[in-house]
């Protein structure tokens, strides 16, 4: 479960960075180029792909010991 979300995370943020790049008209070809909107969409895909990373990786306490 934590490497499928650790990969889920890393597959938002790299959605996340064509969003943008097609949002501020850098990478043409699709009806979100030039649209600013999708920058900002990509924005929160990275921002959500970087917590979801985080969240599967975290550390987890060791149980106590009796």
């Amino acid at each position: 479960m934590k490497i499928l979300l650790s990969v889920l995370g890393i597959l938002l943020c790299l959605v996340g960075i064509v969003f943008i790049l097609q949002g501020i008209n850098i990478l043409p070809g699709s009806p979100m180029t030039g649209q600013i909107q999708w920058a900002v969409f990509g924005t929160l895909a990275i921002f959500a792909g970087v917590l979801l990373a985080l969240f599967a990786n975290r550390r987890t306490a060791p149980p106590p010991e009796e």
